[in-house]
């Protein structure tokens, strides 16, 4: 009996033995910090906002041609094999921007967005910040995809008066209005119309050469694909100042990991051959020195003659590719025409004008 036992407590504290030693191996899990993904950060004097261009006076018809540098050729072969988000730099200084040369933008931070992985969705969104405490806006932000496009013509915006507005004309500027009431997310991407947190005073110049083309580029690149674009604009004051020195604008296509839609601009707001008091929004010529006169029956004389606008167009029999969808029309060689869904992709041989009678608009892309 004793013996049975003495068996029995032996078996018992080997059994404990291996309990304990199976125990002592256990894995430890990686600390995951859970701190929030964190943007991009604007060193100014003052935070800037988030700003998108849109015509005040009138939406212009010239509508011009896309950045070269933001045209990103897509590998269909390779999905998924875009551009990651690693950004050069984590902060913006407007001390790293070059002085304005006469180009409307210039790629900043190696032209890669700000945004961090953390940003991406394909959940449709937009969002403004309040103004500040000068009644300023600030950074403005969206996923865009085609389900919060508008589907009604823009209304009027003529009642927001932001900070910085003077409504004054000059005869060397384009619509002769200096100042335009420049959406940060343009209407078209958003439906976002006289929204006093997404209204900016910008230069024609800013609006039409420096923004646009940018805002033109993800409205087709979405109605096109039916991708979604992470797009935000952030408009840079310099300490108290009521008009914005510049805009900074990022852009990634999600989808495709930024292989169509990939930039990271800083937009000027200068209109050439006028000089701009930033603290205030005054103006005046910069080779005559003299002040301009807000009433419209004081026109003033151009100090040089607009450059002619060339149209490029005649009767010439070309091959397009047509999205019968969008009624766009493109190049064969339009990195666009390579997203349109095979439903709405149509070749097309024939002259511009006449695709244009039938209701087609080129593509602001490759501009056919």
């Amino acid at each position: 009996m004793r013996k049975k036992w003495t068996a029995s407590i032996l078996a018992f504290l080997l059994a404990l033995s291996i309990l304990a030693g199976c125990g002592a191996e256990t894995t430890s899990q990686p600390d995951i910090s859970s701190e929030p993904s964190q943007s991009m950060e604007v060193e100014t004097p003052d935070p800037a906002q988030d700003v998108e261009p849109d015509d005040t006076e009138g939406d212009p018809e010239d509508q011009p041609q896309e950045p070269d540098g933001n045209e990103q050729e897509t590998d269909s072969s390779a999905p998924g094999s875009g551009h990651e988000l690693e950004p050069a730099e984590t902060t913006f200084t407007l001390s790293a921007v070059p002085t304005y040369s006469g180009s409307a933008y210039v790629a900043v931070n190696g032209n890669v967005p700000y945004f961090t992985t953390d940003d991406l969705t394909t959940t449709s969104f937009e969002s403004y910040s309040s103004l500040d405490s000068l009644g300023r806006c600030s950074v403005a932000y969206a996923c865009v995809g085609q389900d919060i496009m508008p589907t009604e013509d823009r209304g009027s915006i003529g009642q927001v008066k932001p900070t910085g507005w003077h409504t004054v004309k000059y005869d060397c500027v384009d619509g002769k209005y200096l100042y335009n009431r420049c959406h940060l997310i343009g209407y078209q991407l958003t439906g976002e119309n006289a929204n006093e947190e997404n209204l900016i005073t910008g230069t024609r110049y800013l609006n039409i050469e420096g923004m646009l083309p940018f805002e033109n580029m993800v409205a087709d690149y979405v109605q096109e694909t039916d991708n979604h674009v992470l797009y935000r604009v952030t408009p840079i004051f310099e300490g108290s100042n009521l008009l914005a020195s510049g805009v900074l604008m990022e852009g990634y296509s999600i989808e495709d990991s930024g292989e169509d839609i990939l930039f990271c601009v800083y937009a000027y707001n200068v209109q050439p051959g006028v000089t701009i008091d930033y603290a205030t929004g005054d103006s005046y010529l910069t080779s005559g020195g003299s002040a301009v006169s807000e009433e419209p029956s004081a026109p003033v004389t151009p100090q040089q003659p607009e450059e002619p606008e060339t149209s490029g167009t005649g009767t010439v029999q070309a091959d397009y590719v047509l999205n019968t969808n969008t009624k766009k029309f493109h190049l064969p060689s339009c990195s666009s025409a390579d997203d349109i869904k095979e439903s709405n992709r149509q070749e097309y041989s024939g002259s511009r004008e006449d695709l244009i009678a039938q209701g087609y608009d080129p593509c602001k892309r490759c501009n056919p």
